[in-house]
């Protein structure tokens, strides 16, 4: 027995990292290296990164609306036919040419909250996104574990295979040479070439299962540049029974670390603020206002002193009856015009302004009151995804808690199972050395105590695996 148990038992320790697809030159990559990698490369990953960031600014652009606005506005137009000079007022009927130039700036005093509960909801988001990423991140990791372990428990299911070939192919050989001898019938030969068969058979099988397994972890790790992969082999315990945490340990635990449920409750405390946001609009809002602007015509024009005129003029009077001419001379001041400067107009006619301005709701058709109704409402969906997130938290616990336990006992059972059938077998092959008992007796002892051990095997693995699901709930390293 104990010899049979050291073979197996050397071959599993010995196994050699297989490299995938059959190369030999694939790069070595640790637990770390391939988590590291998935983080690196998962689509999810980024899209959430993403969000991060549009969420940032969302955030940072919120923060700025507490400062003034200022605006600046320039018209240029040409009116035609009769219209109105914008620099006098007046009607002209005349092709015009005209600027307006105005600078506005406003600031917000007060508007019942909105902008600081707009703000505070924008910082909710961004965390809730922020642990987004982390909750990506975690399942990326978890995920990236559980295949790596399911290279391991391939690569040790392959080496068992491997050795059992090697002890059959043994036996083939000392069993040619008794028959050859004539010390045993052709049928024993021909009964242990058919089991060397089928232990080849189960090594193909093996190796196709570490290619796939393979290709799975490669697949969640999505670089191109790495075709081939070999692993950076692990220490992995073997299990016990020591597990005593109790799920509603676990699921408390959970409660607390688990980014996915504090990202749930973030929102719903956000959707809150929702409410505050909409119900601002029942309160009047104060704003203070300040303005400056100034306009150009070119039908403006100014005169200008110019050389004067001498106008001689004849009137008649009456004198004794008779009409007497009189000559009289006046002169008059000249005077040209000219168009007023663009620049100049603009100084002159710069005005400005400053005021408050108080906006005072009275009737809205009720929006205010169904953006409200709407906001209360999105507060329930919100916390009912969050008690989802929780259910769902606590079914996924129990159910792995579950597999956990039935893992345990199918390893301790499978354990038990391998020592007495290694003793059978021993009990078996020495009988069968001895001429004993036949061929078939012997590859039946086998084969229960090959298929034993690769059961053992993947049962030691799938506990390993349920435990590190456990472990990640309660937010302990993944590595070993």
């Amino acid at each position: 027995m104990m010899t049979s148990l050291k073979v197996w038992f050397l071959g599993v320790s010995l196994a050699v990292t297989l490299p995938a697809f059959g190369q030999t030159t694939a790069p070595k990559k640790s637990l770390q290296d391939c988590v590291d990698i998935a983080w690196k490369n998962n689509l999810q990953v980024k899209q959430s990164e993403v969000q991060v960031e549009v969420n940032r600014n969302t955030f940072e652009q919120s923060k700025y609306t507490r400062l003034p606005t200022l605006n600046s506005a320039i018209t240029q137009g040409l009116n035609l036919g009769r219209n109105i000079d914008p620099f006098t007022n007046a009607y002209v009927t005349q092709t015009l040419n005209y600027n307006n130039l105005n600078l506005t700036s406003s600031e917000i005093i007060y508007n019942g909250g909105i902008v600081t509960n707009t703000i505070k909801q924008n910082q909710q988001l961004l965390e809730a996104s922020k642990l987004d990423v982390q909750a990506t991140r975690d399942q990326v990791a978890l995920n990236v574990v559980l295949a790596y372990l399911q290279v391991l428990n391939n690569e040790d299911v392959l080496a068992v295979s491997r050795t059992q070939v090697d002890i059959t192919g043994q036996q083939v050989a000392r069993t040619e040479k008794l028959v050859s001898a004539g010390a045993l019938p052709q049928a024993n030969l021909l009964d242990l070439q058919a089991q060397y068969a089928n232990d080849e058979l189960s090594v193909v099988t093996a190796e196709n299962n570490l290619v796939i397994s393979k290709l799975q972890l490669l697949q969640l790790m999505n670089d191109p540049e790495i075709q081939e992969i070999t692993l950076d082999r692990m220490s992995v315990n073997t299990p016990d029974d020591t597990y005593n945490t109790p799920i509603q340990q676990i699921y408390a635990s959970a409660l607390k670390t688990q980014a996915a449920v504090q990202a749930a409750d973030l929102r719903t405390l956000s959707a809150r603020t929702g409410v505050a946001i909409a119900r601002g609009s029942y309160f009047p809002s104060l704003a203070f206002n300040v303005s400056l602007g100034s306009n150009y015509s070119s039908a403006a024009r100014r005169s200008l002193a110019g050389n004067p005129t001498t106008i001689t003029n004849t009137a008649y009077v009456d004198f004794q009856g008779q009409q007497v001419p009189v000559t009289f001379t006046t002169t008059q001041p000249g005077y040209t015009t000219q168009n007023i400067p663009w620049s100049e107009q603009l100084t002159n006619n710069l005005n400005g302004g400053v005021g408050l301005s108080l906006r005072i709701p009275i009737f809205n058709a009720f929006q205010v009151r169904y953006r409200t109704a709407n906001a209360s409402l999105s507060v329930q969906n919100q916390q009912y995804q969050a008690d989802n997130v929780r259910l769902q938290l606590r079914q996924n616990i129990e159910q792995a808690y579950v597999n956990m336990t039935a893992a345990a006992k199918r390893y301790g059972s499978l354990t038990r199972q391998v020592e007495a059938l290694a003793l059978a077998f021993k009990a078996s092959e020495s009988r069968f050395n001895a001429g004993a008992i036949n061929s078939v007796d012997y590859n039946l002892a086998k084969s229960n105590l090959d298929r034993s051990r690769i059961n053992q095997i993947q049962a030691k693995y799938d506990y390993v695996l349920r435990i590190k699901v456990l472990d990640y709930y309660q937010n302990k390293p993944l590595s070993f």
